[in-house]
């Protein structure tokens, strides 16, 4: 239910599209069209050091996995943490992408 909730959670932000997963406990959305709209980022290495101080969120970089313009998300925690980081997630999109 967590991964649902998280895949279901990214695909409703804007800029950002993430496949379901294959039994893993991480999402790995495709958050290049997101990495467009946000001014202060060119990249996805950019993009997770921006997320870590300004939404306080931390994500892994889809670089580091040979994918660059994704980020990977675990969901191997509680609901209520996930709902947090979500709502984060959704602030930071809202604060700083491009009108």
């Amino acid at each position: 239910s967590r991964h649902d909730y998280v895949v279901e959670s990214l695909n409703s932000m804007p800029g950002v599209k993430c496949l379901n997963g294959q039994g893993a406990f991480f999402a790995f959305p495709d958050v290049s069209e997101l990495i467009e709209n946000i001014n202060e980022v060119d990249n996805d290495l950019e993009l997770a050091d921006h997320m870590l101080e300004e939404a306080q969120v931390a994500v892994v970089p889809g670089s580091a996995f040979g994918s660059p313009g994704f980020i990977r998300i675990s969901f191997a925690t509680s609901r209520e943490t996930l709902e947090e980081a979500m709502t984060r997630i959704t602030n930071y999109i809202n604060d700083y992408s491009k009108a």
